[in-house]
């Protein structure tokens, strides 16, 4: 047997223990449940709603406390999460009551080299929620979420403002979509 057959034989046994390798993850793999997180499925008798979003319509968000920061912040973090957590199907009766504390900061981050005023902000929103369960007042999770935006700064008073709400905007909108996320992954886990 030449040495070329033996690399031949070689590669044709390598060939066959990848295949059988590949055949087996797909056999297991195939046992494992992909399922979308907020999507319907198809049950026995027709069209189904998903556990998790059976359980976030559930929520009763408190009011907002916010001892550093302007209305407008609260209001669109309360207005996000309550979309995020109904999604337009309406309000059943809830069983879950979700209480955030806030906080909101504004800070230099660019001044102008020669005139010595900023040129560049960021905004920085701080949360803790707490979700408990309405009967039993049993504390089911706690977290924090945390997300900054800047904004550029300018000699037009309209347009510092108007910048400056944006990026509250965009923070509560962020903080809105990662507790919605942390909540619905616990009440993925549990189902």
């Amino acid at each position: 047997m030449s040495l070329s057959d033996n690399i031949f034989e070689s590669s044709n046994l390598l060939r066959r223990v990848a295949l059988c390798a590949a055949f087996g993850l797909a056999m297991t793999l195939s046992a494992c449940q992909v399922r979308p997180l907020y999507g319907s499925g198809t049950g026995e008798f027709g069209t189904t709603s998903s556990p998790v979003t059976t359980e976030m319509a559930a929520i009763d968000l408190d009011s907002i406390d916010s001892k550093f920061a302007n209305e407008d912040a609260s209001r669109v973090l309360y207005n996000e999460l309550t979309y995020r957590f109904e999604r337009g199907a309406g309000s059943p009766a809830k069983r879950y009551r979700l209480k955030i504390l806030m906080d909101v900061g504004n800070s230099e981050v660019g001044v102008e080299q020669f005139a010595d005023v900023p040129s560049a902000y960021t905004t920085t929103m701080n949360t803790t929620f707490v979700l408990s369960d309405i009967n039993s007042d049993e504390t089911l999770m706690t977290g924090r979420a945390f997300k900054s935006a800047s904004y550029d700064f300018s000699d037009q008073r309209f347009a510092n403002q108007r910048a400056y709400r944006n990026a509250q905007e965009r923070v509560a909108k962020a903080v809105a979509d990662d507790i919605a996320a942390r909540i619905a992954g616990y009440f993925a886990s549990r189902s």
